[in-house]
């Protein structure tokens, strides 16, 4: 498993080195996670502290780059402690879902006939549902939270990536190298791990790449209708519904946190599509 990793992890980095605008696509995609790691260091007040008589004070304002919020939060200060929460509900549900999903979708394509047909017919009832209604209704059942969050994405994310893979598994499960292994003796594990992964994981982890954007904007979602991060901590979503109240007075800084789940979102699909392109995996969406 570990040499698969490497060696996916390797074709990676060997595809952002060769091509300038893989490396400026993934250097988009590293940005917010750096700013995030940095934010204790580079948020100029408190991200929980208010002031009423500084409260929706234009960007620019003295002391205030971006402005405040309608408690007189300084807005730079919440944008940037809330990318910790956004992005752990964009990277973390889509590690899971990679996972599970590679599993499922591996399985499906090298079990025999009634394993495959249970395991498929059971994605394709959560593929039935629209991606926001499943996520609305698992983190409905839940405590709204960062875990809410995360399993709910999980479960939305997991069916497209298991698709993927069963596909992949399914495009060279008779290529004569994989017949010769099982003639040879080798076991199912054994010729998963040194077969079968080092030709699914890249396309798998190529395409979750491209969902990391889609989970973000999902995440936000969640918080905006309050089943997810809880206020007063900053998170992109809640903010956007803090500010709605302001979107015709202040429109500047309502939209702020829509522009940051924006521009996250493109930078990961950006990412995710240049690194199809260049890794040649075919991967088409499947959502």
């Amino acid at each position: 498993m570990t040499t698969t990793t490497t060696t996916t992890a390797g074709r990676a980095l060997g595809a952002v080195r060769r091509a300038p605008g893989t490396a400026l696509a993934a250097a988009g995609a590293l940005l917010p996670v750096l700013l995030a790691l940095a934010a204790p260091l580079l948020a100029p007040a408190d991200p929980t502290a208010g002031h009423l008589a500084d409260r929706l004070l234009d960007p620019g304002a003295p002391g205030h780059l971006l402005g405040t919020d309608s408690q007189g939060r300084d807005l730079l200060s919440r944008l940037l402690w809330a990318a910790r929460p956004s992005l752990v509900a964009g990277l973390l549900p889509v590690a899971v879902a990679a996972l599970a999903g590679a599993l499922i979708g591996i399985t499906a394509a090298l079990a025999g006939r009634a394993t495959e047909q249970a395991l498929l017919r059971g994605l394709d009832v959560l593929y039935a549902f629209p991606g926001v209604l499943l996520a609305i209704a698992v983190a409905t059942l839940l405590t709204p939270g960062p875990g809410a969050t995360v399993l709910a994405l999980s479960v939305v994310l997991t069916p497209a990536v298991a698709r993927v893979a069963f596909t992949e598994t399914r495009r060279i499960r008779a290529a004569e190298y994989l017949e010769a292994a099982t003639v040879s003796g080798a076991t199912r594990p054994a010729l998963i791990l040194r077969q079968v992964l080092p030709v699914v994981a890249p396309v798998v982890l190529v395409y979750a790449t491209s969902l990391v954007g889609l989970a973000v904007v999902y995440a936000a979602g969640l918080s905006f209708l309050g089943l997810g991060v809880a206020p007063p901590a900053p998170e992109w979503g809640a903010m956007l519904d803090e500010l709605r109240p302001a979107l015709f007075t202040h429109p500047w800084l309502a939209a702020l946190p829509a522009l940051v789940i924006l521009a996250v979102s493109v930078a990961f699909n950006t990412l995710g599509e240049s690194l199809r392109t260049r890794l040649g995996s075919g991967t088409e969406a499947a959502r």
